[in-house]
């Protein structure tokens, strides 16, 4: 039988339960599937963009006539490059603001409306045992 110290198994994995698998848990959570899909479709898109703009620069410097069109064609893919950018930044806030916000009773507002009470209640115990504090004072 072997120990941690001779090297041996020891434990779970003496019992052949050792998991293949461990997940470690994330900082973050990952990134909704929308913004996600919206994420990859930009950056593909943004990368053959920049193909085409590299594509147009080498055809004018070889002096191809396919510098021309590829020009149009790199101009044309920059905006909708541009576009789909834009579409990753309104997907996530659009997924935010339908999904992201957790409403849970110790919201900030709740808390303060709490300790307002609460200085309300104790400002009229104060004013409530103050009278009789003098009444009793003045009583003997």
């Amino acid at each position: 039988m072997g120990t941690a110290a001779h090297g041996g198994p020891q434990g779970e994995e003496a019992e052949g339960q050792r998991q293949l698998w461990v997940d470690d848990p994330v900082g973050r959570p990952s990134m909704p599937d929308p913004v996600r899909t919206a994420a990859v479709r930009a950056v593909i898109i943004v990368a053959v963009t920049l193909t085409q703009g590299m594509i147009a620069v080498l055809c004018t410097l070889a002096g191809s006539w396919l510098a021309f069109p590829m020009v149009l064609s790199s101009v044309a893919s920059t905006v909708v490059a541009t576009w789909s950018v834009l579409d990753v930044w309104v997907t996530r806030q659009v997924w935010n603001q339908r999904y992201g916000v957790v409403s849970s009773p110790a919201s900030t507002a709740r808390r303060l409306r709490r300790e307002r009470r609460r200085a309300r209640r104790a400002a009229r115990s104060a004013a409530r045992s103050r009278p009789s504090e003098a009444a009793r004072l003045a009583a003997p």
